[in-house]
Order: structure tokens, then sequence, then C-alpha cells
């Protein structure tokens, strides 16, 4: 067991860390969002990045695979998180951003759904900020996931939920402005 007295990117925990280096190199990966997350300012803000680059090309992707992926980010970030957190003793360190990463992928949803606007900078641009407000804001579910579930779980959901908040904001902004579903 490894517990950590000084901690300076988050709460400190009291777990075993992995035995497999392989798995752990893997897992700080991908928590990291490939190195994102050591970003000496706004790791968080550099995570979304890495998901709004990755949307980029999942955006050719039919609607039902581009959700399953994102449930699938999903999933291994909660892999991941759980495993950085034990690596490095320390609950929601703030080098994980695997979180920000699926959030900013469920964040975009609604930019495949209404016809024509799956590239269109101005609302990638819109998504990401209304991911971030939300991210960092936590409005009421968001915060209560974020302090109830456990682990991996606890880091990333509250992630995916402002992705929700936000993709719904998009999706409400979009049909405002009278686009057409695909």
């Amino acid at each position: 067991m490894r517990i950590h007295s000084s901690v300076p990117h988050g709460r400190a925990i009291q777990t075993p860390a992995p035995r497999s280096s392989v798995s752990r190199a893997l897992a700080l990966a991908i928590a990291t969002g490939g190195g994102a997350g050591y970003a000496p300012v706004a790791p968080g803000t550099a995570g979304a990045a890495v998901g709004v680059a990755l949307y980029w090309p999942l955006a050719a992707l039919p609607l039902p695979l581009y959700a399953i992926t994102a449930v699938g980010v999903t999933a291994l970030g909660i892999w991941a998180a759980e495993l950085a957190e034990r690596t490095w003793g320390t609950k929601d360190d703030g080098r994980i951003v695997i979180d920000e990463i699926a959030g900013q992928l469920i964040s975009l949803i609604p930019l495949l759904v209404f016809r024509g606007h799956s590239h269109s900078l101005a609302w990638i641009v819109t998504g990401f900020v209304a991911f971030r407000v939300f991210d960092v804001w936590k409005p009421g579910p968001a915060r209560w996931l974020e302090e109830n579930l456990p682990g991996g779980a606890g880091v990333v959901m509250d992630d995916v939920m402002a992705g929700v908040f936000a993709a719904a904001l998009l999706a409400a902004a979009i049909a405002l402005r009278g686009a057409k579903f695909a």
C-alpha cells in the first residue's frame, strides 16, 4: 500500500499500486491523454483540446458508431483513471485528463445529429467552451457524481455529465438557429 502525505495534484488516497509495469504505463498514457495532462497550465483544457482533436476524424463515423466509441473512451477512461490514482496515490489527480476527453466527445454529439454541422469550426468551438464551463462549474448531478462515485468512475463520470449538459446546450443553440436533423 502507498500512502502519500505530500500530494501536489490531488487528495491523498491509500490503495495498492498496479503490479504490472505495462498496464501502469498504458493506464498513465491514457489517463494523461497522451501527455496533455502534464501541461503546466490548465491541463483540463489541454485534455478537452485532445477531445476536439479526436472528434475531428471520428466525426466521419456514423452516429451510432461514434456514440459507441465515446462510450468506449469513457469505459477505458474509468479503468485508466483508477490505475493512475493508485499509481500516484492521489484522488482525482490534475494530470488525469481522459475524463475531459470523454466529456468533450460527448458534448459534440449534436454536431453529428444536425446535418451540415459536423465540421463547423464555430460550432466545435462553441461545444468546447460549453463543455469547459460545465466541467468547471459542475452543476448538481455532476458534482454529486464526482463526490459519490468511487475511484475512476468518480473521476470520469462528472465530466461525462458535464458533456451531457454541454451537448444539450449545443443542440438547443443549433436548433434555435434553424438547423435540420441529419
